[in-house]
């Protein structure tokens, strides 16, 4: 099947994204609930969770994505690839994350990764940045104790942005980072490194329960 096409970037604010999505149910998303999750947001293809459910078979993987068709075909490929332990919701998470995670049961989510996220470059969109202040405060109340987010991205500007927000919540505790933590890399990670390019990562740690 030829690769669906979508616009690379769409507004998270315009009225169709505002809508509050379907809480995730894990009881019907995966073969094995119980499972510890490791949670993508901005997954986009999907292709990192994809590769991560077949290497890491002992986790459970749940993408988001705010582009629908992207989520429709990660779905698709992840039934034909018959991973039970990947899946994939529409969601915009700048706005929803919230509300996506709020039947997730306590202790289950233990793993948050952010990569590469739009940087909404020009002054005056940069309230279309996905990670904000609400973000990390969902992130930080859903994360058992102990639980890591690993955050990443090659535009300097933004990883000081978000590295900021998770330093300036007293919930999360930084630890040093140098390379990627994980056995697959992203289509942008691996386009960035064969420029030679610097890729910027964070780790943070959640110790504390609001």
């Amino acid at each position: 099947m030829a690769r669906v096409r979508v616009h690379q970037h769409v507004n998270p604010l315009a009225p169709f994204y505002r809508q509050p999505p379907r809480p995730v149910d894990i009881e019907t998303a995966f073969a094995d609930p119980e499972k510890p999750l490791l949670l993508d947001i901005g997954c986009a293809r999907g292709r990192f969770l994809l590769r991560m459910a077949e290497a890491e078979p002992a986790w459970n993987y749940l993408g988001v994505e705010i582009r629908e068709p992207l989520v429709e075909e990660a779905n698709r490929l992840a039934a034909e690839a018959g991973l039970a332990n990947l899946y994939y919701s529409f969601c915009n998470a700048m706005l929803w994350l919230d509300r996506l995670l709020e039947g997730i049961p306590n202790g289950v989510l233990q793993a948050v990764t952010i990569q590469f996220p739009d940087p909404w470059f020009k002054k005056k969109h940069a309230k279309r940045r996905m990670v904000n202040e609400k973000m990390v405060g969902t992130i930080a109340r859903h994360l058992t104790p102990g639980g890591r987010v690993f955050v990443q991205t090659d535009i300097e500007f933004l990883a000081d942005e978000m590295f900021s927000l998770f330093r300036d919540d007293h919930r999360f505790a930084e630890t040093p980072i140098d390379n990627d933590p994980f056995p697959v890399k992203t289509e942008r990670e691996k386009a960035v490194e064969e420029k030679g390019l610097r890729v910027y990562r964070g780790m943070f740690l959640n110790f504390a329960k609001s």
